[in-house]
């Protein structure tokens, strides 16, 4: 009768391809026989057997006692949202780390602009390395545990915590290969780099074409497209505009110009055999001898472009979170529905607020996953709630830092996360999507 009633409550409206109560009992039937008749049998996984309608997420991300960050961020939002989250944290810190520079003028990094964002002047903690995860997910593979509908990740440190985090993504696929990876590539913000140069070819090569979504900010998404917008944008457009895109390597811009010039004089035989020797000389150069350099996105154009290459390496979901543009702020987002079509893609305006915040690229994500879980069609939809309750979110603690005395300029701001839960349920839209033609 019990489990009658667990099956018609998974039909009823199924957020798993397969069941997961058929997963698990299937997986436990040839332990369970040989259990004595006598010995009271455990009970069930009610995060597998009734799970909810929303899904099970495993969030792998960073952690802070004190402090919104991380899975701290993310795993309230998507459990107001229905979600079961089981997180992992990636590290485990006291407070934040460190002092950060940053910018409040988008097309300028002159240090008459900067201002300095104080932190906290130490912390204490631990850091996961890549056998202890895989240790943590043998023991729920162990006890038929590790059956998910999302896997959810944002700041990684090292490589090797990078590749078993691949494992995972295998694995976790290998059980529900309906698995939706919702990936936050944390690599730095304003031109400089948070983690090693080395898990930037990594994220390129290997985690981007597994992922299902991706949320890069501005500068994540140039480190992830490389070359490639630029190489795209001149061939379409000629070499006449944004020659500033690259930092260095003027003598590519000359090679391509040359070519360009046989393209219109010389025959197409010609053309066609410099443009590949050209354009595979460039490629292997700054694969191995100008590594860190990276495209400049400077239009939303490029923001677009930059949103089609990562399509065609695997995710059909892209959300560039934060782009600065002649002094706007927007947020692109692009929605490759089928393999081969172009992509709907679209723009929300963001307002710019004079003051840092940390935590919100880990909840804004987070968002991201629990809307476009519920409007899978619609990821304008899905942006539009986000920002809405990002912002709304954002208001709230300028209001309550400035009622308390404090400077919002001064230092970094912790997120009013908790108070802002009916915000984060409910988000009234105020900010709407301009979809591109």
């Amino acid at each position: 009768m019990l489990k009658s009633v667990f099956i018609t409550r998974l039909q009823a409206k199924p957020p798993f391809k397969v069941s997961p109560f058929q997963w698990v009992l299937d997986r436990n039937i040839r332990s369970r026989s040989s259990i004595n008749k006598s010995a009271m049998a455990p009970p069930p996984i009610l995060a597998l057997a009734l799970p909810s309608e929303t899904g099970r997420v495993l969030s792998i991300q960073s952690h802070t006692v004190q402090g919104y960050v991380g899975n701290k961020s993310a795993v309230f939002p998507l459990q107001l949202l229905g979600f079961d989250v089981d997180p992992i944290n990636s590290v485990q810190f006291s407070n934040h780390t460190g002092k950060l520079l940053i910018s409040l003028h988008s097309n300028s990094l002159r240090p008459e602009t900067r201002w300095e964002v104080i932190w906290y002047p130490t912390f204490k903690g631990q850091v996961l390395n890549g056998d202890q995860l895989w240790d943590l997910i043998e023991g729920l593979e162990a006890n038929n545990l590790l059956y998910y509908t999302h896997l959810l990740t944002g700041y990684i440190g090292s490589v090797s915590f990078l590749n078993t985090v691949l494992k995972v993504v295998d694995k976790l696929r290998s059980i529900n290969p309906g698995l939706t990876y919702v990936c936050d590539p944390v690599l730095g913000d304003e031109g400089k780099l948070y983690v090693p140069q080395e898990l930037v070819s990594v994220y390129r090569e290997k985690v981007v074409p597994v992922a299902s979504m991706l949320t890069p900010n501005q500068f994540e998404a140039e480190q992830l497209t490389g070359l490639r917008v630029y190489l795209v944008g001149k061939i379409r457009g000629g070499l006449g505009q944004g020659r500033d895109k690259v930092k260095q390597g003027n003598w590519g811009c000359s090679l391509l110009s040359y070519v360009c010039n046989l393209m219109h004089n010389g025959t197409w035989l010609r053309s066609y055999i410099w443009f590949l020797f050209v354009f595979l000389s460039v490629n292997y150069y700054l694969s191995y001898s100008l590594d860190g350099y990276f495209v400049r996105i400077l239009s939303e154009q490029d923001g677009k472009e930059a949103c089609n290459i990562l399509h065609a390496a695997g995710p059909s979901k892209v959300v560039i979170t934060s782009i600065n543009i002649n002094g706007s702020l927007l947020l692109i987002g692009s929605h490759q529905k089928e393999k081969g079509q172009p992509p709907v893609q679209f723009r929300i305006s963001i307002p710019k607020i004079p003051a840092y915040f940390t935590g919100t690229g880990d909840l804004t994500t987070a968002l991201l996953l629990g809307w476009s879980n519920k409007y899978p069609d619609n990821l304008d939809k899905a942006a539009e709630l986000a920002v809405s309750s990002l912002q709304a979110l954002l208001a709230r603690t300028i209001h309550d830092y400035t009622r308390a005395g404090h400077d919002c300029q001064s230092s970094s701001l912790e997120i009013r996360l908790i108070q802002s839960q009916d915000d984060i349920r409910n988000p009234e839209i105020k900010y709407k999507a301009q979809i591109y033609n």
